[in-house]
């Protein structure tokens, strides 16, 4: 049986998830909130499973430019393996720092600095925009004669060892500090007070910091977030507030060089107004509340999200395209449900037509028989003539009373 080990890496995660809030616990530390932690896994629930579908083509792009302008042939050895991991950390530190300092590069790399906590959850919260930037910056090394199967091998070095970084838990780390990103490094990374702000970019080694001027120590205790911060748990919101804000700077700049700075050029050319005025467009806020039933909701619907995510990963080879693509929508639309409810939007009840469709369409796949059809559009018709009581119902059981 051929199956997908890298599913693996799910289960792996969550259970130092789970030991690291034991261990914060132990402290007497309080580093999650339950929105928090539940908008990052969200972001990367996403990512993961958008993951399925472009892991393939940046292969093929490596293995194109490999096969047709690499300059050197390079073979494996150990050598060679110690020069591309400090390649690959190299390119990295550049495409991070860009990442912060060209505002449609910001656009992407946003969602991993919204958080206002810092624990394993935050690594959690790459966008699928992310790696397709990165993807662009990697494409140097097959040129210069990387093979393709060890950038993708040491690319997964890279996946794993900021993981461990995201925490408080672990303080500075004597020699190290000197070497690597520790966690007191990316601490300073992640912080929104004004001595830290684009700070220390290395993902393994801190030497490119250090190197190029970018490092500073952890001193003061950090404040995490943005330096405006976000106050949202939209899943959609995190993802395009940013890409919305740009867009809303260009139209409203005078002459083409603006505009193209606007893009290119620093975030700081955001229009400063542009958040407020798409949040009183497009973020109609309600008053967020930890209610037993909303949480309950919610969690329930992260843990199986993360049982079919790891299910679906795991059996990736032997699931037909189709039921792939209603499985990245079923998923897709139950986190945009899990970050509505939390804020507890009264659309979300629309979007339970959504994922039954989502069901019928692949529920209809598996058993392709006119009697499933008939009876999947019953259903449907009667939710529609009984839809104002099952709205109510349906809000009373997740909020616990009625939205207005």
């Amino acid at each position: 049986m051929h199956l997908n080990y890298l599913a693996l890496a799910v289960p792996f995660f969550l259970t130092f998830i789970g030991l690291e809030y034991l261990v914060a616990g132990k402290q007497g530390k309080k580093y999650f909130k339950f929105n928090d932690s539940v908008t990052n896994l969200s972001v990367g629930i996403a990512e993961r499973l958008l993951d399925t579908f472009t892991v393939g083509l940046f292969y093929f792009v490596y293995d194109w430019l490999y096969r047709h302008f690499a300059i050197f042939d390079i073979k494996s050895s150990v050598l060679l393996w110690v020069a591309l991991l400090m390649c690959t950390d190299f390119v990295w530190y550049w495409y991070h720092r860009l990442a912060h300092e060209v505002t449609v590069f910001w656009c992407a790399h946003v969602v991993h600095h919204q958080s206002e906590e810092f624990n394993y959850t935050v690594s959690a919260r790459i966008t699928v925009f992310q790696a397709f930037i990165r993807t662009g910056f990697w494409a140097i090394l097959p040129v210069i004669g990387f093979p393709p199967a060890m950038i993708t091998s040491m690319l997964l070095v890279h996946g794993l060892y900021p993981f461990f970084i995201h925490t408080r838990t672990i303080g500075k780390l004597g020699i190290l500090e000197y070497i690597l990103v520790t966690p007191s490094h990316h601490r300073v990374h992640h912080a929104s007070n004004p001595q830290y702000l684009d700070k220390n970019y290395g993902d393994v080694f801190i030497i490119w910091d250090k190197l190029f001027g970018t490092f500073v120590k952890e001193d003061e205790e950090p404040v995490y977030g943005l330096t405006k911060p976000l106050e949202s748990n939209s899943f959609l919101w995190q993802h395009f507030h940013f890409i919305l804000e740009m867009l809303y700077s260009v139209r409203r700049a005078s002459g083409w060089r603006n505009k193209l700075r606007i893009i290119f050029g620093k975030p700081d050319y955001i229009d400063p107004d542009a958040r407020r005025v798409l949040e009183e467009a497009f973020l109609l806020r309600n008053p967020q509340a930890e209610a037993p039933r909303l949480i309950r909701y919610v969690l329930w619907q992260i843990i199986a999200t993360l049982l079919v995510l790891f299910s679906f990963l795991l059996l990736e080879y032997y699931v037909p395209v189709f039921i792939q693509v209603c499985v990245t929508l079923l998923i897709l639309l139950t986190l945009i449900n899990c970050g509505a409810i939390m804020e507890q939007k009264k659309w979300v009840f629309y979007l339970e037509y959504a994922r039954y469709l989502v069901l019928c369409l692949a529920g209809y796949y598996i058993w392709p028989h006119a009697g499933f059809l008939c009876a999947a559009a019953v259903i449907m018709i009667m939710a529609f003539y009984f839809q104002s009581h099952l709205k109510e119902y349906y809000l009373r059981l997740v909020y616990g009373y009625p939205r207005s």
